[in-house]
């Protein structure tokens, strides 16, 4: 039923401390914080507001593809990466003014131009497929693990990790979601992830549902039951412009949550499309828009 969720926001407007942040908007921020969501009740995608699940599969689908520029999301109507690119383009010596709107057309439009403004640097896609060590050497973090998952299900290694220090500088935006763990009991596979920055209003509806929709996918192409997601958060906060919209959703109640089916053919994890997945009986309350802080 999603209360997890407001229980989290109650916890933050009751224990968290003003903080100033990196985007100047300031926070409401606690530290450390634990939700579990048993998915055999259900797909775990928010009811007290409408949430875009179209932005969520693409990006999931982005990420594990292992690409790191916008143009697959631009193509497919998938805004929630734009601004980063569209920042660093507006301090480039090609700037002329060009609207956040005129730069997605270029991109859509221009190959070269989205080579050079789309990319984001190593960011999810490039460390879960291609994460980078010593001597040139590089690990497909994503494969390794459902191999293992698959030969050696009772292993604690069962770990994907998008934190690289040496290439942080390089990235638009440095892992938010940061590695996420694998556990398999009773043929049944949980997730928990770790999320060092969490943007409650947001940004954690969309991490809910998409390593939901991750652990899902994994299950499938494992022969394994669902189990728990299981999602730790680091700095948990509320920008201070989305108090508004907190304090309303709080007031909503929580509905019956939806049912993700999927293709059932699907057993590789490189294979899954767009139309692959189906959501039924989504009923949720209607969008609350907020301003994302860059």
């Amino acid at each position: 039923m999603m209360k997890q969720y407001k229980d989290l926001l109650q916890h933050i407007l009751d224990n968290g401390d003003k903080k100033e942040d990196r985007t100047g908007t300031g926070t409401i921020s606690t530290f450390g914080y634990q939700m579990r969501f048993n998915l055999q009740d259900g797909f775990p995608l928010l009811t007290t507001k409408k949430v875009h699940l179209k932005s969520i599969i693409h990006e999931l689908l982005w990420i594990v593809s292992g690409s790191t520029n916008i143009k697959y999301l631009v193509d497919n109507g998938v805004r929630i990466w734009n601004e980063w690119p569209y920042q660093i383009f507006v301090k480039s010596d090609d700037y002329n003014g060009e609207s956040m709107k005129e730069f997605i057309e270029r991109i859509k439009t221009d190959v070269g131009f989205a080579a050079k403004y789309g990319e984001l640097g190593p960011v999810y896609g490039r460390q879960w497929r291609h994460f980078e060590g010593p001597d040139g050497k590089y690990v497909d973090q994503l494969a390794e693990v459902i191999e293992q998952i698959k030969t050696n299900p009772s292993s604690r290694r069962l770990i994907v990790n998008a934190w690289n220090p040496p290439l942080i500088p390089e990235m638009a935006l440095p892992p938010c979601h940061m590695m996420f763990h694998f556990y398999v009991r009773n043929k049944k596979l949980s997730c928990q992830l770790y999320q060092r920055s969490a943007d409650t209003f947001l940004g954690v509806p969309f991490n809910i549902a998409s390593y939901a929709l991750l652990t899902m996918m994994v299950a499938q192409v494992c022969d394994l039951e669902l189990g728990e997601f299981i999602h730790t958060l680091g700095d948990a906060h509320i920008y201070v412009d989305h108090l508004e919209q907190v304090n309303l959703q709080l007031t909503r109640d929580c509905r019956m949550l939806p049912t993700m089916k999927m293709n059932p053919e699907i057993k590789d994890i490189n294979d899954f499309k767009f139309s692959d997945f189906e959501l039924e009986n989504y009923n949720p309350h209607p969008l609350i828009k907020g301003k994302v802080s860059v």
